[in-house]
């Protein structure tokens, strides 16, 4: 890949730990044509009085979040640093900062990313493997067991929800609604991010008092309320590393229970009488924005709307391309497995193979310097959708939303998408497909 550079020695300052290093690109978007310039400002900030900043930093820069294409050490004098680059195939660039006493800080960018693509074609069977899956699950009764709570919010009433799920599992969650009213609701369903931890209670009624019939599902079929010791104990037991147990065969893969679990949610608050039967919203972050979107492709017929911040589970196969690939990064879980047939299964599991069959408005949210969900990934799995996409790009935020880098851009624009779909209207509905 053809690359230019260009350092300008205007001064990168770091300090003690309570400073920060801000790297802020010069598009607001991030995203670039090919051959075009993207240009860091490198600046020090939140320095106290009589703190010294350092002399230099070291810098990576890297191409699709995996491989190195340039490293070195950068002068500075004045706080400010500058650094240009350039790519001339579709892809992204990741500048990496660190200088002594101060965390690494991140700044990325894109380069025509409509124009990437899978690493590998979608597997033949994969809609034929996923048609049974939902089959299956149809044949299982639902078995809806609902027991009521006192809610932290007044107005709204609170249960706990446990359903059946395939291979004797259930799918366990909170289920919020407006109390006392005989109309009719739109429905959210809200899935969770990665980790081993209880449910709060708000995450469902603060929605519901804003007028949704809410569905908040684990990702786990664990109970929902227990200690922390508990789930500590499940964390480092028979839930360690769940994202690759049995990820060498698409029938064990931990996966097949999760996706095929929501796919039970939507079939429980379809059934519902106090849905309105028109507004069914899938929502989440990160694990949860990657079962977000299986959601849309497993329900399409239902499912109005979907929301993914920071999704995972994008371009498993990536690193075949030179990409690093999305959390859970199943191309390298293969420890004591056959490695192909970790390759293989992975790919009934990968979101960018769901993607073709959201036809749902979705809106997107994603950081160009996210390395737990690289832009990559994302970018590809938006271009696969035939449904209208928003997608929101922020050239320096991570996957967790700091004081230096938030998710604001991207909660903005949440708020303004579950305002509309509350109020049945529908997003994006004048964008030509």
């Amino acid at each position: 890949m053809k690359k230019r550079l260009v350092i300008l020695l205007l001064s990168l300052s770091s300090c003690a730990w309570a400073a920060d290093i801000k790297i802020s690109v010069d598009r607001e978007d991030g995203i670039y044509s090919l051959g075009e310039d993207a240009v860091w400002q490198i600046e020090t900030v939140h320095l106290d009085e009589g703190d010294q900043a350092p002399q230099s930093a070291k810098y990576q820069l890297l191409s699709n979040g995996l491989q190195k294409l340039d490293e070195g050490t950068l002068e500075f004098s004045g706080g400010h640093a500058s650094y240009s680059a350039t790519r001339d195939d579709p892809g992204t660039l990741l500048l990496v900062v660190e200088a002594a006493g101060v965390e690494k800080a991140y700044g990325g960018a894109a380069f025509d990313p409509s124009e990437l693509s899978p690493a590998i074609p979608r597997p033949e069977d994969f809609e034929q493997f996923w048609a049974k899956k939902r089959a299956l699950a149809d044949t299982i009764p639902l078995n809806p067991v609902l027991t009521e709570e006192a809610s932290p919010v007044q107005g709204v009433q609170l249960w706990q929800l446990t359903v059946d799920n395939i291979n004797e599992s259930h799918v366990r969650g909170q289920l919020a609604r407006p109390d006392s009213t005989e109309k009719k609701l739109p429905a959210l369903l809200i899935v969770q991010w990665a980790g081993v931890y209880p449910l709060k209670k708000s995450w469902s009624t603060n929605a519901a008092e804003d007028g949704w019939l809410v569905l908040n599902i684990q990702a786990h079929d664990i109970p929902l309320y227990e200690s922390q010791t508990f789930y500590d104990e499940l964390k480092s037991g028979p839930l360690n590393r769940y994202n690759a147990i049995g990820n060498d065969d698409r029938e064990t893969s931990y996966f097949l229970r999760m996706y095929l679990g929501c796919y039970q949610a939507v079939r429980y608050l379809t059934s519902r009488p106090d849905w309105d039967g028109k507004t069914l919203v899938v929502r989440g972050s990160s694990q949860g924005g990657m079962q977000a979107l299986v959601t849309a492709a497993l329900c399409n017929e239902v499912v109005t709307a979907a929301i993914a911040k920071v999704p995972a589970g994008s371009d498993q196969s990536g690193p075949l391309v030179g990409r690093k690939p999305s959390w859970p990064g199943s191309f390298y879980k293969t420890t004591g497995k056959d490695e192909e047939k970790v390759h293989k299964t992975s790919a009934y599991f990968d979101v960018i193979n769901f993607c073709p069959d959201i036809l749902c408005p979705t809106l997107i949210g994603m950081g160009l310097a996210d390395t737990t969900c690289p832009a990559p990934g994302i970018f590809i799995a938006a271009n696969e959708m035939p449904g209208p996409v928003e997608l929101i790009t922020m050239p320096s935020a991570g996957h967790k939303s700091t004081r230096l880098n938030p998710h604001a851009w991207f909660s903005r624009e949440e708020r303004v998408w579950l305002e509309k779909l509350g109020n049945g209207e529908v997003p994006l509905a004048d964008i030509d497909e």
